[in-house]
């Protein structure tokens, strides 16, 4: 693990900044500040609301958008065509602060929805303190994050703005389902573009932007932040079929469990509406996908069974040509080290599923 100031560490295997040496310092040190900044964003004179709005933030969690907000911003440096970088600005580490703000907010809303159990690890806010208090404890920390943002100006508002509608957007498609007659595969990856996309791509615009990079280079990050988040939440939901309770912080297969659509099972659905003993297979893979799944042994059977179809090796590939897709996207980019480790960080994110 590379951690940097005390409070920080990068998620484990995130190793790619000590291959670019000139971004390491920089951006450990900004990421350092900006967990300090995040518990301090947090401060209400109301405990209740400081203690209930603090129980995600302290659980931890990979800090993949403050991340990237800091990464992009070293697009902007004026050092950077010599191969040097400087400090992170108070700007952009509040911006980083403002994502993972956002994308904490989400996940309250989302357990609430989702009645799930556990979130990194810890109790779900609503299972210690009941469902309408974890749907306010969100809203308070949307709310701090849209104070924070509006210190940064009418663009970066408008850009955060434009990024909540997206995201309750995603939720609300994904509650809701496919229209009559829509492609299935085309509704999920609508859903991902609205719920995560959105989010990874206001992070590294919002970078790029308040870091002083051009135009041409905020306008590629909006493009490769769309594409790496697809890619993010696509290993997710691999990781979800493939890890341990322990590696996870919540239960394995809780998609499958929540009735949530994937690729994998979108894929074997598709399969499973072919011909011939391929089909036969997809078919006996997808009943036991939608039968019963209440007991853990029933959960078992079915994650074995989608993980041992090709439909999941598929996925796999799918999901490793969105990070390809990602790395295409920065091609407009002059060559430089945070170009390399912005390819890097899209490999990462699908590593987590190798």
């Amino acid at each position: 693990m590379t951690t940097s100031e005390p409070g920080f560490a990068l998620p484990s295997g995130f190793d790619l900044l000590a291959e670019h040496g000139p971004v390491v310092e920089p951006v450990l040190t900004a990421l350092g500040r900006v967990e300090e900044q995040l518990t301090e964003s947090l401060a209400f004179d109301d405990e209740f609301s400081q203690t209930a709005t603090r129980h995600l933030a302290a659980a931890g969690g990979k800090r993949m958008r403050p991340v990237l907000t800091v990464l992009a911003s070293l697009l902007g440096d004026p050092g950077l065509a010599a191969g040097e970088v400087g400090e992170v600005g108070p700007e952009v580490r509040q911006a980083a602060v403002v994502m993972e703000l956002t994308h904490l907010a989400t996940l309250y809303h989302d357990d609430v929805m989702d009645e799930a159990p556990v979130r990194r690890g810890a109790p779900a806010a609503h299972r210690l303190w009941g469902n309408a208090q974890a749907i306010l404890a969100g809203d308070l920390v949307f709310a701090r994050a849209s104070q924070l943002m509006s210190e940064l100006g009418t663009r970066a508002v408008r850009i955060q703005a434009e990024t909540f509608e997206r995201l309750v957007q995603g939720q609300l498609w994904e509650t809701r389902g496919p229209a009559a007659g829509q492609d299935l595969l085309e509704h999920y990856y609508r859903v991902l573009g609205g719920k995560t996309g959105s989010l990874i791509s206001a992070a590294g615009v919002l970078g790029a932007f308040l870091g002083g990079a051009d135009e041409a280079a905020v306008q590629v990050m909006a493009d490769y932040g769309e594409r790496v988040g697809l890619a993010f939440q696509l290993a997710d939901d691999l990781i979800d079929l493939t890890s341990t309770a322990a590696e996870l912080g919540k239960t394995p297969g809780t998609d499958l469990r929540e009735r949530v659509p994937t690729l994998s099972t979108i894929l074997v659905g598709r399969a499973a509406a072919g011909d011939g003993p391929d089909a036969d297979e997809a078919r006996r893979v997808l009943a036991l996908i939608d039968g019963p799944l209440d007991t853990d042994e029933q959960l078992a059977t079915a994650v074995a069974a989608l993980t041992a179809h090709p439909a999941f090796t598929e996925a796999g590939a799918v999901t490793r040509r969105w990070a390809e897709d990602a790395k295409t996207a920065l091609e407009p980019l002059p060559e430089s080290v945070v170009k390399d480790a912005l390819a890097a960080f899209a490999d990462y994110v699908v590593s987590r599923a190798a």
